[in-house]
């Protein structure tokens, strides 16, 4: 039975507790306004849950084992390296954990911010107010952020539905290694899981329908990282479609179908890493009359405001980036429209990077792109094996790409293909947004040993 006591409105209901719902909730609290987080199972979203959490906990258990392999560069004799994969996921789940008490102790206590754990749903309209059911509760608020987050996108394919594949949403709960590992997919999910799965001893074939990994990357760097995969015996089917899959003895066999010719991939498992697809399928928006695109959508604008009144996104589901950190800039974009000064908008630079091994971080526009806006683009690059500290670690692999343009001397972008290549990344992101020139690093005094003295070298480069 629904429950029938009647509620005060709040002022504000947030669906979904991820990285923009929570903190949201607290301030929103904090400032005056009766709020209440709707959750259906964990708080945390998928980062916490099954992404980044996680994933870049297994991928340092990955590491520490492909540094024990090369112990003999070192001068070191690790006589054998025994993968427990049970006890890699077994950690990662502990950290999660972690994370979902601290989260939810956050909420201990208090009326308000109010935890309303349930799916949520809109019913419909009452004057001012949009009513919900929340689990069996049947509440009303003034105004309302969904922030519902993503799932896996499954494509379609023949056979698929009858295989038990892997994805980014069930992969924690799979203690068994698998012997052979294919791969749909070559972007962000399944290059990081392709290599932390062949770190831990799988055999991996990874996929790809386009004609290179990493497709919105530009070539010279996608074409390295999967050079770099490709060193640890990581395959790569590229320019392959998959038309069927079917489960046979005990395992799974893929029909690829490339320029016409059909060939088959036999593998003793599946991971589908296609994409994400928005959590906006069963919310009740048509009642309130939410429009979304078709791909799940929801229509929304720089100041993550719907056309409905009242109504406003965060995360995946309003489109553009789907990244943790952006959904946690929409928290402070949300803040700023419904108790601030309204002016903090989506108008912002967004860095991003894979965490394969080495790690790569973007930001900006890709050479690709930089290269229509004229001739007043130049180009920077630095290899990272003249960089000394990455030779005395033993990771001398990848290169720094600027991009920049002449006129201002503003960075456009930067690709940073390094070890630590995410945090090295961030100077460039800090010289973005602080818009100076690049000069300014050119003519700072850098720490040396250093990995981050690259990024000084690969500007130096630009005169």
């Amino acid at each position: 039975m629904f429950s029938l006591r009647k509620e005060a409105p709040y002022d504000v209901l947030i669906i979904g507790g991820g990285q923009a719902g929570v903190p949201l909730a607290h301030q929103l609290a904090k400032r005056g306004s009766r709020t209440a987080l709707a959750e259906r199972k964990h708080l945390g979203g998928s980062c916490v849950n099954f992404g980044c959490t996680p994933t870049k906990a297994v991928i340092a258990s990955a590491q520490v084992a492909h540094l024990a392999r090369r112990g003999y560069e070192f001068g070191l004799t690790i006589p054998t390296v025994q993968v427990n994969l049970a006890a890699v996921l077994e950690r990662a789940r502990g950290i999660l954990t972690q994370s979902r008490i601290a989260l939810r102790e956050g909420f201990a206590g208090a009326e308000n911010p109010a935890l309303l754990y349930g799916h949520a749903r809109f019913t419909g309209r009452k004057g001012r107010l949009f009513c919900l059911q929340v689990g069996e509760r049947q509440v009303t608020a003034r105004q309302v952020v969904v922030n519902t987050g993503a799932r896996t996108a499954i494509p379609t394919i023949n056979g698929l539905d009858k295989v038990d594949f892997l994805h980014a949403g069930n992969w924690l709960d799979r203690p068994e290694l698998p012997e052979h590992l294919a791969i749909v997919g070559g972007g962000f999910i399944g290059l990081e899981m392709g290599q932390f799965y062949r770190r831990m001893g799988s055999r991996v074939t990874i996929v790809v329908e386009a004609g290179q990994i990493a497709e919105q990357e530009d070539p010279d760097v996608a074409d390295a990282l999967q050079q770099f995969l490709e060193s640890e015996d990581v395959v790569f089917r590229l320019n392959a479609t998959v038309t069927r899959v079917r489960p046979q003895n005990g395992g799974v066999t893929l029909t690829l179908k490339k320029r016409g010719r059909s060939s088959l991939l036999r593998a003793s498992h599946l991971f589908v890493a296609t994409g994400r697809w928005p959590n906006t399928d069963d919310l009740g928006l048509e009642t309130v009359g939410v429009k979304m695109s078709k791909d799940g959508i929801i229509h929304a604008d720089r100041r993550l405001a719907t056309h409905v009144r009242g109504i406003w996104v965060a995360g995946d589901i309003r489109g553009g980036p789907m990244f943790t950190h952006t959904s946690w800039d929409d928290y402070r974009v949300l803040l700023s429209q419904l108790t601030g000064d309204r002016t903090r908008t989506t108008d912002r630079i967004v860095p991003y990077a894979v965490y394969t091994d080495p790690q790569l971080g973007r930001v900006g526009l890709t050479e690709t792109q930089a290269r229509r806006l004229g001739p007043h683009i130049k180009i920077g690059r630095f290899e990272m094996s003249k960089n000394g500290k990455a030779r005395e670690i033993g990771e001398p692999g990848g290169f720094i790409k600027v991009i920049a343009d002449t006129r201002t001397k503003r960075l456009l972008g930067a690709a940073v293909l390094a070890p630590e290549g995410a945090e090295i990344v961030h100077l460039y992101v800090a010289l973005m947004n602080a818009k100076v020139a690049y000069t300014t690093i050119r003519d700072a005094v850098h720490i040396h040993p250093t990995l981050s003295e690259a990024t000084q070298s690969a500007v130096a480069s630009l005169t």
